[in-house]
């Protein structure tokens, strides 16, 4: 199954009297990168979230968001160090003795004095509070995947028609083969007939024997083979359940480079016109993969 690498999925619950909020997205990657933004309370979660992930996707880049507004999930409250605090006074007092200071200490000061005062989050989920979190993330993930497969199949679908061009051109290359060596022994045959005298005596063999050599060298058949083999094998790629976009680009690598050997081999114009064609349309699929799982 062809499925992309770009999607978007979203789900909100209600927590209590707090509101949840997920979002997935999903963008061409390599390999498959998650990268989170949740808040504090939600890390335990992480690692399910991760497993999550890698039981839908393969490969690409995704991104997931959480946030919560309201309350009822985790409430915040301010902590105060007080004996870090009596320290500090104390310290204060001694140094206004010592250099005879005189005047009271700011509140302003004291609010400004490092690791006073600490806002902590007192949380108060429950299992099934638990449970509703990882269902929205599971159906966000669900979303996103049926976006992935949906764009998968346009993606297919037009990959399926180049596909069957570049069979069909190479079809036309095989035809074509037979007609370039009987072109080659004719325009042997001609340009004997205008340079040598019509009384010289050719040797039909040895004529024979070149312009099979000469056929040889620009014999493509190998080359058009290993085309029909390797379209063969990307459509057979195509239906398997793995990720097979990084298959896939190597397949077309390798149509490529057929396709370049052709061209080097041949000097024939049509065999030339059809050559750019197919290489047009490889790289208008190789283009199209990159966006594949």
């Amino acid at each position: 199954m062809v499925k992309s690498m770009t999607g978007f999925g979203r789900d909100v619950i209600q927590l209590g009297e707090a509101s949840l909020t997920v979002e997935i997205r999903s963008v061409n990657h390599r390999f498959l990168d998650f990268n989170t933004k949740i808040p504090p309370s939600f890390l335990f979660l992480e690692d399910k979230f991760k497993k999550m992930i890698q039981s839908y996707f393969k490969r690409g880049r995704i991104e997931m968001y959480i946030g919560i507004e309201g309350k009822g999930f985790a409430e915040k409250s301010l902590h105060t160090d007080w004996d870090l605090m009596d320290q500090y006074v104390e310290q204060i007092k001694r140094a206004k003795e010592r250099y005879h200071l005189s005047g009271e200490i700011p509140a302003s000061i004291v609010a400004a004095l490092p690791d006073l005062f600490s806002v902590q989050q007192i949380e108060q989920r429950t299992d099934q509070q638990t449970e509703a979190i990882l269902a929205s993330v599971e159906k966000a993930c669900s979303e996103v995947y049926e976006m992935r497969v949906k764009e998968g199949m346009h993606l297919f679908h037009d990959i399926l028609d180049r596909m069957k061009t570049i069979r069909d051109t190479v079809s036309q290359l095989q035809t074509r083969r037979e007609s370039v060596i009987a072109e080659y022994r004719n325009r042997i045959f001609d340009r004997i007939h205008q340079h040598l005298d019509e009384h010289v005596q050719i040797d039909d063999a040895r004529l024979v024997q070149e312009i099979a050599l000469l056929a040889e060298k620009g014999d493509i058949t190998e080359e058009i083979t290993r085309l029909f083999s390797h379209i063969d094998h990307f459509l057979r790629t195509t239906e398997t359940s793995d990720a097979i976009g990084r298959k896939l680009d190597f397949i077309l690598q390798e149509m490529h480079r057929e396709t370049n050997t052709i061209g080097s081999k041949s000097t024939d114009t049509k065999i030339g016109e059809w050559v750019v064609s197919l290489k047009s349309d490889i790289e208008k699929i190789k283009e199209q993969v990159q966006n594949i799982e």
